[in-house]
């Protein structure tokens, strides 16, 4: 009987030579895929019809009070106005994004992949975050840009109006990556607690309009402080009511004093950076756990 041999077969493995990336490089790859995922960039052509919509909607909004504005000479909105006026926007869009961004890998179970060396469990999360807040924000600051370039270019007052455009325009773009990274840390939270994305978008959502009503029944009790204070009730009055104590007539401007948070504005800046960071806390906790499984 013959003895029984082995063949080792030559198929070209070799060993990886190059430079070794390190965690720098690795957060900034997870954020530029993230962003890029939000947008549906590099994915099929179904998953670029939302996040592009919306974008096309608030640019066409952003055009159309930038036509006005040059036919009229009055400003119909001004910059903080009009992130205000498209946070509604920004609820669905984070609804969309923030699943996508994390509910697919809790899914498909490559989380394992993400925290081996040399990523930390808390960059995969931060990157996530980042990601979805840089994304937000450009979908509120980039057609202010559009509404600056528009008034800029029509001024009647030469550099000294482009100037005080710009003064107008940067206090917005702060608004905006307020209203960002508020929906942002709330979303990306939710979305974390799940790997399923219709539950994911739900829940966002949810959060989002039912805690409304509640800023309505607190608004109309007898108590004066508990109506000036109701606001804090709801993510998006809460920025509404930080955006009335620092804006001021930025943002107050034609529409009779903003909302009634009397002397508490200190109060709601204090409950929205709280918020933030236990949302950061709570999501950076999460993946601890995840990584440990």
């Amino acid at each position: 009987m013959p003895e029984a041999t082995g063949v080792i077969h030559d198929i070209g493995y070799q060993r990886y030579t190059g430079p070794r990336l390190g965690r720098r490089q690795v957060f900034g790859a997870l954020y530029g895929h993230g962003v890029r995922t939000v947008f549906g960039l590099g994915r099929s052509a179904k998953s670029k019809i939302f996040p592009w919509l919306v974008v096309a909607v608030v640019t066409v909004v952003a055009a159309g009070l930038t036509a006005v504005r040059s036919q009229t000479g009055q400003v119909v909105m001004t910059y903080a106005q009009f992130a205000d006026a498209m946070s509604w926007l920004v609820i669905f869009f984070a609804a969309v994004a923030a699943p996508e961004l994390v509910s697919r890998d809790l899914r498909s179970g490559v989380l394992p992949l993400y925290f081996s060396r040399p990523l930390p469990r808390g960059d995969y999360a931060l990157a996530k975050l980042a990601a979805l807040v840089t994304a937000l924000w450009l979908l509120l600051g980039g057609p202010q840009l559009v509404m600056f370039l528009g008034a800029a270019f029509t001024t009647s007052r030469g550099v000294r109006g482009v100037w005080d455009e710009l003064l107008d325009l940067l206090p917005g773009l702060l608004y905006a990556g307020l209203w960002a990274v508020v929906f942002a840390s709330i979303a990306l939270l939710v979305a974390s607690l799940t790997g399923k994305r219709a539950f994911a978008a739900g829940g966002i959502v949810a959060i989002f309009l039912m805690t409304t009503p509640v800023v309505g029944v607190l608004s109309i009790l007898p108590s004066r402080t508990v109506n000036e204070l109701a606001f804090l009730a709801s993510p998006s009055t809460l920025v509404g009511g930080v955006g009335t104590w620092a804006l001021g007539d930025l943002l107050t401007q034609g529409q009779g004093g903003g909302m009634p948070i009397g002397g508490f504005g200190p109060v709601y800046a204090v409950v929205a950076v709280l918020l933030v960071a236990a949302c950061v806390s709570l999501l950076l906790l999460r993946y601890r756990k995840v990584a440990a499984r």
